[in-house]
């Protein structure tokens, strides 16, 4: 305890946390701005789908209506690249974007 009978918490950071905030934001628009508003809010709907940055396997075999080893060839011919997350696989949204882009969905 302090002196005055109060708790104190120890900085983990020699930085104030108004300081610490700044530079937060700093780097959030940092991050934001390369992106350059590319991507859509969430909730948005675009060809009659909804917007979401990431999709799992089975959301993306019932939005073409195919199964996972079509999923694995498409990934096999480069065609779609997954994303690992721990032990999990996702797809980009703009990369089934360039799927759908495709001259022909090849199934």
């Amino acid at each position: 305890m302090g002196q005055s009978g109060k708790v104190t918490t120890p900085l983990l950071f020699p930085v104030d946390p108004e300081q610490f905030l700044e530079m937060v934001r700093a780097i959030v628009k940092e991050e934001l701005e390369k992106y350059g508003g590319q991507q859509l809010p969430a909730g948005e709907t675009v060809n009659g789908l909804t917007y979401k940055p990431l999709y799992k396997m089975d959301e993306v075999c019932r939005m073409f209506n195919i199964s996972t080893t079509t999923i694995y060839d498409w990934i096999s011919k480069g065609r779609l690249k997954p994303k690992k997350v721990r032990s999990r696989v996702y797809f980009l949204w703009k990369d089934l974007q360039e799927l759908m882009k495709g001259d022909e969905i090849e199934v």
